[in-house]
């Protein structure tokens, strides 16, 4: 991998993450109670409701729902984003707030990178993963390369 250093662009983090959904009142309803989303923004065309723009109030990035049933089946089950977690208790707390809602998910596991609770679901199916921000003790330096092995003789993290 080249070292870009200077010549790569400026950026600032992700603006907003834009869901197909099938039902947008559902799935606005399932982010508000879930993980404390507030409707921001309605987007309609042609006197139809299609869109739907969510803001967080602790951090989390926005997201805009937008009704494309045949995208969401398309896409069910997917883990195309992860959304970031201050510290560890922090994630803690969140698997304890899913708990408490029966939200079924995996649990809060430690990897490489930091601890990570993925498998919890939508009603889209979209698959909603949390890392933490926090890194364990051990883990590589941010700055390290690592090709993280999923089995075999080479299973576990490799530093490159």
């Amino acid at each position: 991998m080249a070292d870009t250093g200077s010549e790569a662009v400026p950026l600032a983090g992700v603006h907003h993450l834009k869901l197909p959904v099938r039902d947008l009142q559902k799935s606005a309803a399932w982010y508000e109670r879930t993980l404390g989303y507030v409707p921001m923004v309605e987007f309609v065309e042609q006197g139809r409701l299609m869109g739907l723009a969510l803001s967080h109030p602790n951090g989390g990035p926005q997201l805009a729902l937008r009704l494309d049933p045949q995208r969401a089946e398309a896409v069910a089950g997917f883990d195309y984003f992860s959304i970031g977690v201050p510290t560890r208790a922090a994630i803690d707390a969140l698997a304890a707030h899913l708990d408490r809602l029966d939200e079924t998910h995996a649990g809060v596991h430690e990897t490489a990178v930091g601890w990570i609770l993925p498998h919890l679901h939508d009603p889209d199916g979209h698959e909603v993963r949390f890392y933490t921000i926090e890194r364990p003790p051990d883990a590589p330096a941010a700055d390290q390369r690592i090709r993280i092995h999923d089995s075999g003789p080479k299973a576990g993290v490799e530093l490159v």
